[in-house]
């Protein structure tokens, strides 16, 4: 009998929208592309993006504990385990639902996950995530009293907090004791809750971790098959939006790593999704990374749609 193959599925903002009533909606959409790949026979892992989410959860503890006496502000750690809670909440009842309109009862599970960082990684030296809703220039500057981070983007003033790199899944024995038992798991969301090890306490670290590159250390600890990225685009594309722009089918590793160091994507956006994907192919020549949208992810996995980078070597 063929081992049932396994998906690590890594859903960005559009899978989940802006604020509730949006994740709602969105999830339905995502939902029904997981639902796809559980019927193709394969055991599906989620891990989701959670910016706006962990950023709104922040500033709103923050804000309320500012305006009422006794309450203290809410540390990013926190912020991120609320956010994996509630982004978890929805996206399991939405796949529940799905599955059973479709006749399929498999259980669904959302495991609160924290991820080992190291408190020297250079990230924690110069933050660069942007967080929270914007801000005026007078509530920067008082961000900045506190000892946060702030930038000026094009909207207004944001806060910025440490992207450390994850070096270790601490619930991943939980994650494969679920998978094991054919169930649909959600972990690491918004790349999981960032902790350092002090003894044997875990402290949460003022930080946020980027989603794709948890997703594709979650791939590899799982020795998964295949790691699908779901994002806003079909495909990917070279010498975006220039005479020469070249939408990307199947391609190998050695060409996918040479595109990368061209600084040929975005960073911040689609170059961590290239080198999670690299970082995973690499370590086997049956791996899979996938690119695409939502709405294409099963013909993606079916190899008719999306960008793919094998390792062919």
């Amino acid at each position: 009998m063929n081992k049932k193959k396994t998906i690590v599925v890594a859903l960005g903002h559009r899978a989940l929208g802006n604020n509730l009533p949006e994740q709602k909606r969105a999830v339905k959409e995502a939902a029904k592309a997981v639902a796809d790949l559980v019927e193709t026979g394969a055991n599906v892992v989620i891990t989701h993006s959670n910016s706006p989410q962990v950023g709104m959860i922040h500033m709103a503890m923050n804000e309320f504990a500012q305006d009422h006496e006794g309450y203290t502000s809410c540390p990013m750690s926190v912020a991120s385990a609320m956010s994996q809670g509630y982004i978890g909440y929805d996206i399991q009842n939405a796949i529940r639902a799905e599955l059973i309109t479709r006749g399929i009862y498999k259980p669904v599970s959302t495991i609160l996950t924290q991820v080992m960082v190291d408190p020297y990684d250079e990230a924690f030296y110069e933050p660069s995530k942007v967080i929270g809703r914007v801000l005026t220039e007078e509530e920067a500057k008082e961000e900045e009293k506190k000892g946060n981070y702030v930038t000026k983007t094009a909207e207004g003033w944001r806060r910025i907090v440490a992207a450390p790199k994850p070096k270790e899944i601490v619930e991943l024995d939980a994650i494969k004791a679920l998978l094991d038992k054919d169930q649909i798991v959600i972990c690491c969301g918004g790349g999981g809750i960032p902790v350092l090890e002090q003894g044997v306490d875990l402290r949460g670290a003022s930080a946020v971790i980027e989603k794709d590159l948890i997703a594709g250390l979650l791939a590899i600890d799982l020795n998964a098959d295949v790691l699908m990225i779901l994002t806003s685009v079909d495909a990917v594309a070279i010498n975006y939006k220039k005479d020469n722009e070249k939408i990307l089918g199947r391609i190998d590793s050695h060409q996918a790593r040479n595109y990368l160091e061209e600084d040929q994507f975005e960073k911040g956006s689609m170059e961590p999704k290239f080198e999670a994907i690299l970082n995973f192919v690499e370590l086997g020549t049956k791996r899979r990374g996938i690119i695409t949208s939502i709405p294409r992810a099963k013909a993606a996995y079916l190899e008719k749609a999306g960008t793919e980078i094998v390792n062919e070597m």
